[in-house]
């Protein structure tokens, strides 16, 4: 067979492509991936046209064998791509109708590529999204454990990179795992984005036979059928919002990684990350570098990326296919694939980490974090809150001053700010945490609560 012939589209032209579209428009690099989708699909359809009586019953199982074959193939990676083979379909189609002869040029009855391209899409993005959630929950898993572990290791908290108010470690890495909690629901919500199947669509206006696109949708796993074709053909929605679950899941690894850079510094130096997740220098034989966080770091902005890619080729498009979606693949692929990276690369990470409490609890009792305790002490002792922080800011410099912190105040330096008479409180971190006793706080009872409640969530995903 001529490459021409092979082509899907042949027969209202007179002349071969140009060398340049050819390569411009072959997309089969990119969806070959497709190729169980595709298959699963064909299959799909031409059992409902042979159920249908649209084709008769010999050439709808004479395509099921052919396709069955062609599966085979792919899978033992005998299948022969051939030049004339610019997508996944043209490839599957071609080598059915070698195998079947012309009842596999009965396949395409009543559909389009247009509604096979984005079936076989969703198909894909449905099984990511599955095992995706899998590997989301083992981070999480990860993170509460060691917050079990970390309840009573206590470290300071930080705003703008400072030292703030001393926070247990539990509490910090179980604020990384409501952000996962949220991403697991923004994976949930694309796949149910993905739920309706667009089969029998056609190219725009449906099918001019009499398919029956329920059988179809129930028997490739789908919630349902797609309600207007137009729609199902021209949109990526589904698409979009998986773009957008990796993408905010990005940005949660990335500062997660922040946080194991900065924590395993020679200068924080709260935590020593496993050998098998980070890496030497060339140069500098004393070096262990956390390249496994910053790369988690980094991947951010490609994962933004490809969600502004996808919008942006999305953005101005008139309905209802156009070639332009074509590209959508390449964001969706790439995201995935750099999930598929991140996810068991982090995971591992944090489950070996190895904190070291000292070094935190030494950092949470230096300097100044205990500040806003002496301040709430004197409000509750009758203090208006602003001449109580004033107070306390004043006492703050002048411990400064000589090089101190809160706990190496003395009474020269209370009497200066006007403390020289007050009951000072326990300004120890242990003390500081506990009178947070809130929903949400530091109190260790409110933590242990928040372990449970999150494993409890992270359990049900």
């Amino acid at each position: 067979m001529s490459d021409d012939a092979s082509r899907l589209w042949g027969g209202r032209f007179d002349g071969s492509p140009a060398e340049a579209f050819d390569a411009l428009n072959d997309s089969l690099p990119v969806d070959r991936r497709l190729w169980r989708e595709d298959i699963l699909g064909s299959r799909a359809h031409a059992r409902m046209l042979g159920a249908r009586g649209i084709i008769p019953a010999e050439d709808a199982a004479a395509i099921d064998a052919g396709l069955a074959q062609v599966e085979a193939e792919l899978a033992s990676g005998e299948f022969a791509f051939q030049p004339g083979d610019e997508d996944i379909h043209t490839a599957v189609e071609r080598r059915l109708t070698e195998i079947a002869g012309d009842a596999g040029r009965r396949l395409h009855t009543g559909r389009s590529r247009n509604d096979q391209v984005i079936t076989d899409t969703l198909l894909w993005l449905r099984g990511r999204c599955d095992a995706q959630a899998l590997a989301l929950k083992a981070l999480a898993q990860a993170l509460i454990a060691q917050a079990r572990a970390g309840l009573d290791t206590l470290m300071p908290g930080y705003t703008h990179l400072q030292r703030a108010q001393p926070v247990r470690l539990a509490h910090h890495l179980l604020a990384y795992a409501w952000m996962l909690d949220r991403d697991h629901r923004r994976l949930a919500f694309a796949r149910e984005s993905a739920g309706q199947s667009p089969l029998g669509s056609g190219a725009l206006a449906g099918s001019g036979f009499a398919v029956d696109r329920d059988m179809t949708a129930t028997e490739l796993g789908f919630d349902g059928i797609t309600p207007n074709s137009m729609d199902a053909v021209g949109s990526r929605d589904a698409l979009v919002d998986y773009l957008a679950f990796a993408a905010q899941l990005g940005v949660h690894l990335s500062r997660l990684g922040a946080e194991f850079v900065w924590w395993s510094s020679e200068e924080a130096g709260f935590v020593v990350l496993d050998d098998a997740y980070a890496s030497g220098s060339s140069m500098l034989p004393q070096k262990k570098n956390p390249d496994a966080a910053e790369l988690a770091r980094a991947k951010a902005s490609r994962l933004t990326a490809d969600l502004s890619g996808l919008l942006g080729t999305l953005s101005g498009l008139p309905l209802a296919y156009n070639k332009d979606l074509q590209d959508d693949k390449h964001y969706l692929f790439d995201a995935a694939d750099t999930i598929d990276l991140l996810l068991p690369a982090m995971t591992g990470m944090v489950a070996t980490a190895r904190f070291d409490a000292d070094a935190m609890a030494a950092a949470a009792e230096q300097g100044f974090l205990a500040a806003t305790d002496l301040a709430d002490a004197l409000v509750r002792q009758g203090w208006p809150f602003r001449k109580a922080h004033e107070a306390v800011g004043a006492l703050v410099k002048a411990c400064s001053e000589r090089g101190v912190g809160l706990s190496g105040a003395n009474d020269a330096d209370l009497a200066a700010v006007g403390l020289g008479d007050v009951e000072m409180p326990d300004l120890t971190a242990l003390a500081s945490v506990e009178a947070k006793d809130v929903p949400g706080g530091t109190a260790r009872a409110r933590v242990m609560a928040q372990i449970d409640d999150i494993e409890q969530r992270v359990e049900a995903w």
